[in-house]
């Protein structure tokens, strides 16, 4: 099989493609910034449909990847989510509809949830309000029922919860999945929508505000300083390494779906671990000093989303393998991926390369 693979130099990506063995992969990444120290001078971009259109020539399946991920800053992030993300995503689905590619698997995020899934003692499956600035001043950190203010239980979050975007990246990520089902539905294509959870593991980015919680605490202890966990600590995540989440892209790449559809699957362990552990852990198997819990959250930040594995176990027969323990402890020393600078310029490609030249095409074992 001929995959075209976006984002593909980039943490998940380039794990991806660690993996295809026996397939023949094109890697397709615009080296931004936010991911990457260098860009070199034959990157090319997915925003760019002449490149994308002459890379789908003969592809059997594309895995996307490409993305600017996290929270952002604050909203004046909000054109740089939606040129990659939307934008991104809109041209790669017109490229692959003239080139007549019929399978995605497209790497979507728990971020569409918003908050995870509670149950009330007397109400049964609730849906709670958006915490309040001044709960959270207050260090009323959980949110209670909407219906009669008493606490909740956290549930296990299933694909077909209601979605609530609360962030820029969250609402570029749900947009993402909306084009992709329309794509799928004009073309009688299929789409695996793998909704990733909190994704840790070798080659994350470093040093930047964009990278996932685990690399923020990494980042802190290489400057030896203690990692600063928001709230009270006790917020639940679902944790998931790297490896798991790019043998599910494998899996997914591999498995035909249901012709004019997006099945969305969430790619997890389905076991809850607060944040306060991945930080205490991570200290611990770092040697460095004990995290600091300082209250006080995000604008955007939920409390509790740990998610139902059950649905990809059932139509891909996945099930993560790395265990919490054993994942932190290779993380405490992985090698993380150094970024630009803030402020420094990332050069442009050379006018006399050709746009798209980095592409790779793997199919060897071990891939390039």
């Amino acid at each position: 099989m001929r995959v075209l693979l976006t984002g593909g130099a980039g943490f998940i990506g380039s794990h991806i493609a660690d993996r295809l063995t026996g397939h023949e992969v094109v890697v397709l990444d615009a080296y931004l910034p936010q991911a990457h120290r260098e860009r070199p001078q034959d990157a090319a971009d997915v925003t760019d449909l002449p490149t994308v259109v002459r890379l789908l020539e003969n592809v059997d399946a594309v895995c996307h990847q490409a993305a600017v991920v996290g929270h952002g800053l604050d909203p004046s992030d909000a054109p740089l989510y939606a040129h990659h993300n939307d934008y991104g995503t809109a041209v790669l689905l017109a490229a692959m509809h003239e080139a007549n590619v019929k399978h995605l698997v497209m790497a979507s995020s728990m971020v569409v949830y918003g908050e995870g899934r509670y149950r009330c003692a007397e109400h049964g499956i609730v849906r709670p309000s958006a915490r309040t600035r001044q709960a959270i001043d207050e260090g009323r950190y959980e949110p209670p029922c909407p219906r009669c203010n008493a606490p909740l239980e956290p549930r296990l979050v299933p694909e077909d919860a209601p979605l609530d975007p609360r962030s820029t990246y969250a609402a570029s990520k749900l947009a993402q999945e909306h084009y992709a089902a329309a794509w799928a539905r004009q073309t009688n294509g299929h789409v695996w929508a793998l909704r990733y959870h909190n994704v840790y593991g070798a080659r994350m980015p470093k040093d930047t505000p964009y990278a996932g919680v685990a690399s923020l605490f990494r980042s802190a202890l290489e400057r030896g300083e203690a990692p600063t966990v928001l709230e009270d600590g006790r917020q639940r995540r679902d944790f998931v390494h790297v490896s798991d989440v790019a043998r599910a892209n494998v899996l997914a790449l591999e498995t035909p779906g249901e012709p004019g559809t997006l099945t969305p699957l969430n790619i997890c362990s389905g076991e809850p671990h607060t944040v306060a552990d991945l930080a205490t852990h991570l200290a611990h198997a770092y040697g460095g000093p004990e995290p600091r819990v300082v209250g006080g959250a995000r604008p955007a930040d939920v409390r509790h989303v740990v998610a139902d594995p059950a649905k990809a176990r059932e139509v891909l027969g996945f099930e993560a393998r790395t265990s919490f323990a054993d994942g932190v402890e290779q993380f405490a020393t992985d090698p993380l991926r150094r970024t630009a600078k803030a402020g420094q310029p990332i050069p442009a490609p050379h006018p006399d390369q050709p746009a798209g030249a980095q592409v790779r095409q793997c199919a060897t074992d071990p891939p390039c």
